[in-house]
């Protein structure tokens, strides 16, 4: 099949810097693109939860092969944890529970129980995600009501910043290592403070030296694509 000219560019191989909109799924943005485009050849490096937001890395053509390298990269993450509640899945994608009081706890108490945080630390991954157990994600399982045990992962949290408190939401600033899971994060930082936690939101804002200030909505790529078909007279 002959190609545009327009398509050349995607089929030789791009990385595209998109920020994902809220409730777009990561495997949305990319058959967007490939909607878009017309071309099949295209992956994400790292995916981001439905609820979250910000830097999405896409590699088309030759670069797909470039997407571990890409993944394996430092990441950063913005974002709110809501205290004083659990959720069976860490984050807004359930319903908070088993609330308790968290009015006692000072700006103090929440920064030293997240300095604790720091570090080379051994994480468990949210039962509600895409880990492999028994050669199945764990969502599957964790939906169905089974039972089941994730093991710990050893993952690098290189600074976990508290950067304002407005009980009971908090907001904090990660860099983190690949694997890390900043649900994990909140739910542990709510147990450490004994009142229960949850993500109430999330955007990456940064992949190694990829910043989320350089990418593009998904809405403007479409724009961009639309100017590139348009021949000048």
């Amino acid at each position: 099949m002959k190609l545009e000219t327009w398509q050349e560019p995607y089929a030789e191989g791009s990385v595209l810097l998109i920020d994902k909109p809220l409730r777009w799924t990561s495997f949305d943005v990319v058959k967007k693109i490939r909607i878009l485009t017309r071309i099949s050849k295209i992956g994400h490096a790292g995916t981001l939860d439905p609820l979250a937001t910000g830097l999405l890395i896409i590699c088309t053509g030759k670069f797909t092969k470039k997407i571990n390298e890409y993944m394996a990269r430092e990441k950063e993450y913005t974002g709110h944890i809501t205290l004083g509640a659990v959720t069976p899945t860490y984050d807004l994608e359930s319903a908070p529970t088993d609330h308790k009081p968290f009015e006692h706890l000072t700006e103090s108490d929440i920064r030293a129980a997240a300095e604790t945080f720091t570090g080379q630390i051994e994480q468990v991954p949210p039962l509600h995600s895409a880990i492999k157990k028994d050669g199945k994600p764990a969502y599957l399982a964790a939906r169905q009501g089974k039972e089941i045990k994730l093991e710990p992962r050893k993952v690098t949290i290189a600074v976990f910043e508290i950067t304002k408190v407005e009980l009971p939401m908090v907001h904090f600033r990660v860099v983190c290592s690949t694997g890390t899971y900043i649900r994990s994060l909140a739910f542990d930082l709510g147990q450490a403070l004994g009142c229960g936690a949850y993500l109430s939101s999330l955007r990456r804002t940064r992949i190694g030296e990829f910043r989320v200030e350089d990418a593009m909505s998904v809405q403007a790529f479409e724009e961009n694509l639309q100017k590139a078909k348009t021949p000048n007279f």
